[in-house]
């Protein structure tokens, strides 16, 4: 609810939409989809959405996004190739399956059927990462020899007797063997700031 609607699909829409180089602006239009009704016309009509449904039905010939939470997201590679049957482009987030081999899978049938699909990957683009970039290619820094990365949620809204906003599966370590997600984004964050990672030790 926080980073993808509200911040991203809310956000984008407040702004007018997205400018494209030709003078164009893309819209975000969207429907909410999910299993609790209630639920979902509650936070629909907070934000100004016109359109939820408990039907997968309503997504005929629309991009989605999978936005579920991790330990429900061992279901992707099925809802894949239900977006793929329905002539659908798709957006996971990660993992989008617990096998490389059935994560291959979906992006073969998606290839095959020219479908637009795809892993969201935002944390090496904020201003921040991009700023450091520069710093690091204009060689501020000299010669960087070790890096220590310290992942958790970097969202605060302020005050400490405010709501968590991330639920507690993130930080389980009885999780960690399904949802290795903090390794996933810090690898990439790596790889686009610093270089390539070479090997790995646990």
């Amino acid at each position: 609810m926080n980073q993808h609607l509200i911040r991203s699909i809310v956000a984008i829409r407040a702004q007018g939409g997205v400018a494209l180089k030709n003078g164009d602006r893309v819209m975000p239009d969207p429907i909410l989809v999910g299993r609790n009704e209630v639920k979902l016309a509650e936070r629909a009509k907070a934000h100004g959405i016109t359109m939820d449904t408990t039907s997968m039905a309503a997504l005929k010939n629309k991009m989605t996004h999978c936005s579920s939470m991790p330990p429900r997201r061992s279901c992707a590679p099925k809802a894949a190739a239900s977006a793929i049957a329905r002539r659908q482009g798709h957006l996971f987030e990660k993992p989008i399956a617990r096998r490389s081999r059935d994560a291959l899978d979906v992006a073969r049938a998606a290839k095959k059927a020219g479908i637009r699909h795809g892993r969201g990957a935002g944390q090496a683009v904020p201003a921040a990462c991009l700023k450091l970039k520069v710093l690091i290619d204009s060689g501020f820094f000299g010669r960087i020899l070790a890096v220590r990365g310290e992942f958790g949620y970097w969202v605060f809204e302020g005050g400490l007797a405010a709501r968590r906003q991330r639920p507690s599966w993130n930080y389980r370590k009885r999780m960690a063997r399904h949802h290795p997600r903090h390794a996933v984004s810090l690898r990439y964050v790596l790889d686009n700031l610093f270089g390539e990672v070479k090997s790995v030790s646990c």
